[in-house]
């Protein structure tokens, strides 16, 4: 026996027990959710995963935390009394019990399974609820945040990469809470989150350009569109399909509405969110840009006790803060004004604003404003036949209308209201104001330079004011323009945007030719004579 030696055994070099722990996890994690995907099939029920999805304060506040461990539930999505509760065991009686104590308080329940694990993660939430406040309802509120470092795009990715290397529950808030902060900072019209093949990547757009702002990781991107769904009052199950909504941001005591659009794409959800600052109509008549001598003239023509305004251009390019700026101006407590939009974009003090929705249409909400004897009617757009000639008349019978219609130029209007069907020889006595416009951006004042203007430049410039009838309207001189100077590589060295108008008034000429239904070309040589 002593001859025999002893024997040792090697482990390979290379095993990972770690490695093989974490491995293990994942797989025991995986079959938690598997069976909860079954048992929501056996069940009927929507299933979910919340260690994926953010869990909302509001939502978590409304079942307390001995309540949802005893039955094994939890709210995690509130909208008005629309209430998302996940839970375990549906055939617990305890959950009944919740359930309905819930529906005795008025609450619509929609109800989704979840695993063991989920559960776990979605009550550690409740350790969070004495550091986030309770929001009203509909209502984003961006906390105490300093934002003075998210006032450019690379404050903004500097500030995101530090709270996204944090190991914070509410980490997902933060990084939203961030976003909308930068881009109401940074005067941001939207906010585009785009899903490519490794990474999702995010956009403002500034002054009508596209900025790109930072990249998400698949990961970060889906709880922050699922955070997004939440507050805009979509379903969190439907990715297949196109979903609208919107919420209301609070900031400084200040509401503002966000449009929510989300539509598929091949790697996920595209989402936009269009930020409807009301800062943004908050200018005076004198404030658009518009030409002194053309402003003198509108400035009678919208106050005609009848008559039609019409204003053209593609979409973004300013038409309905050019009609509220319009409302604003001619309102007074003499005058009844009442709009129709799809949707009410900016609420107006002192106006009737009305929305479609359902069977309440562009057509059938015209007819029923007419029978509440408005003096002034804005109609959002006119897309119809119906909408069109119903909109005709009413500025026939002792109403005066703004609409908007999508065609090039001014011109280009009376051709487009032929198209609708609309009778030539009534259009003359209904429309008055033909009217087209761009947005352009400004330099930046605090950084722009003259310098010479180019050859190639000045003849340009002679070309296009050759055409002027009223040469008054030419600048004095083309010999120096502005230049851009961007500050760094986030900046484009322009700051804000302005309009650019070009308007058709109404007079016998005009009113002849358009008798013959003349081509956009012709009826612009007409009035330019």
């Amino acid at each position: 026996m002593d001859d025999m030696m002893p024997v040792f055994i090697h482990m390979p070099a290379h095993f990972d027990t770690d490695a093989e722990d974490a491995k293990l996890k994942s797989l025991h994690e995986q079959e938690q959710e598997d069976l909860a995907r079954i048992l929501s099939e056996k069940h009927g029920l929507a299933y979910t995963d919340l260690s994926i999805i953010p869990v909302n304060a509001d939502a978590l506040r409304v079942i307390p935390k001995e309540e949802a461990v005893a039955a094994q539930a939890v709210a995690f999505d509130k909208n008005g009394k629309h209430l998302s509760i996940a839970f375990r065991n549906p055939e617990s009686d305890t959950l009944s019990l919740l359930i309905e104590r819930l529906n005795g308080e008025g609450y619509i329940i929609e109800q989704f399974l979840i695993s063991e694990r989920s559960l776990a993660h979605a009550l550690t939430r409740y350790n969070d609820l004495s550091y986030a406040s309770q929001t009203k309802e509909g209502t984003f509120s961006i906390g105490d945040i300093d934002r003075s470092p998210l006032s450019t795009l690379a404050g903004l990715r500097a500030h995101l990469n530090e709270t996204l290397s944090s190991k914070e529950n509410a980490q997902v808030s933060h990084v939203f809470e961030s976003i909308i902060a930068s881009a109401l900072s940074l005067k941001a019209s939207d906010i585009h989150f785009e899903p490519e093949d490794e990474l999702v990547r995010m956009r403002m757009r500034l002054d009508g350009q596209l900025l790109d702002a930072f990249s998400f990781d698949t990961h970060t991107y889906r709880q922050l569109r699922s955070r997004i769904k939440i507050l805009s009052g979509m379903k969190l199950n439907i990715e297949d399909r196109a979903q609208d909504g919107r919420f209301t941001t609070e900031i400084d005591g200040a509401e503002i509405e966000v449009r929510t659009s989300i539509i598929p794409n091949n790697y996920g959800e595209s989402v936009v969110l269009r930020i409807l600052d009301p800062n943004a109509i908050n200018r005076s008549f004198g404030d658009l840009g518009i030409h002194p001598k053309l402003l003198e003239r509108l400035a009678v023509e919208i106050r005609r006790p009848n008559g039609m305004l019409l204003t053209t251009g593609p979409t973004g390019s300013g038409k309905t803060t050019t009609l509220y700026t319009f409302l604003q101006e001619v309102h007074t407590p003499e005058i009844k004004i009442i709009t129709i939009e799809d949707p009410v974009e900016y609420h107006l003090p002192g106006i009737v604003q009305t929305q479609t929705e359902g069977e309440y249409t562009f057509a059938t909400g015209l007819r029923s404003i007419l029978r509440q004897d408005p003096d002034i009617i804005m109609v959002g757009e006119i897309r119809d036949a119906e909408v069109a000639e119903t909109a005709v008349q009413a500025a026939l019978t002792g109403h005066f209308v703004f609409s908007t219609l999508h065609t090039n130029d001014a011109a280009g209007a009376f051709p487009r209201l032929f198209d609708l069907g609309i009778d030539p020889k009534t259009i003359p006595s209904a429309v008055t104001v033909a009217m087209a416009q761009r947005l352009i951006r400004t330099l930046n004042p605090a950084t722009k330079s003259m310098r010479p203007t180019t050859e190639d430049e000045k003849t340009i410039f002679t070309a296009i004011f050759s055409t002027l009838a009223d040469k008054t309207l030419a600048p004095v001189s083309i010999d120096e323009v502005g230049q851009a100077n961007p500050s760094g590589p986030d900046d484009t060295g322009y700051a804000g945007r302005v309009g650019v108008y070009e308007a058709i008034f109404m007079d016998e000429g005009l009113a002849t030719l358009l008798r013959s239904t003349p081509s956009s070309g012709d009826i612009a040589k007409e009035v330019q004579r």
